[in-house]
């Protein structure tokens, strides 16, 4: 695969620049943002068990980092907060790192088999604080700690990118089998996968074990 080159000429290096690509901002599009949740923006959390977060340490590192459980895990204190349980991962703790760096964050909420998604964008904090992890357990299981937001903006936005993906449309579900199991693909990306197809078998069998015993 060749490299491409960017030429310097064609680069957008300002603001004007950019803006003279594209038509004026729909007036819509610029009425819909809020500053706190309404009834329809906390409906949508609701009933959400799936949300992006997006954030950045100081050193300009970015992340992004998948959240799920059962719709209404993420708990709405009040119109401009949110608590987000933080569920055994990997732990690597890029966001909880970055949260720690630099508070801003952008939380992006999908329903299944909805085309528009929710946006919001806030100042996030870690707490221990029992009665709130309490809140969120699952069985006898608290979250080790939760992510408190306060919302700054939220605004629904609009259909186009999943319209164009067809991601809920069954006839777009692809055969998982066509690639790598996950602990395959990060072997062979680094220590390298074993020739045994059963030695592979049983490393892959090994995760979904450990799946079922660490999911809270």
């Amino acid at each position: 695969m060749s490299t491409l080159e960017l030429q310097s000429d064609f680069l957008i290096k300002d603001a004007a620049s950019l803006r003279s690509l594209y038509d004026q901002t729909h007036a819509l599009a610029l009425q819909k943002q809020r500053q706190a949740l309404g009834p329809n923006a906390q409906a949508f959390i609701r009933r959400s068990p799936f949300l992006c977060i997006g954030t950045q340490g100081n050193e300009g590192k970015a992340d992004v980092s998948p959240r799920g459980d059962a719709p209404g895990f993420v708990h709405i204190l009040d119109d401009r907060t949110l608590a987000i349980p933080d569920r055994p991962g990997n732990n690597r703790l890029d966001t909880l790192d970055n949260i720690l760096a630099n508070r801003s964050v952008g939380l992006l909420f999908l329903i299944p088999g909805f085309d528009e998604t929710l946006r919001v964008n806030g100042r996030a904090q870690l707490t221990t604080q029992q009665d709130l992890l309490e809140a969120m357990a699952v069985g006898e299981r608290l979250p080790k700690l939760a992510i408190v937001v306060e919302v700054d903006e939220v605004f629904l936005h609009c259909a186009k990118a999943f319209r164009r993906s067809h991601l809920w449309d069954p006839a777009s579900i692809q055969d998982r089998s066509e690639m790598p199991s996950l602990m395959q693909m990060i072997l062979a990306d680094t220590t390298g996968a074993p020739d045994d197809p059963e030695a592979m078998t049983k490393m892959d069998e090994n995760l979904e074990i450990a799946y079922r015993q660490t999911m809270y």
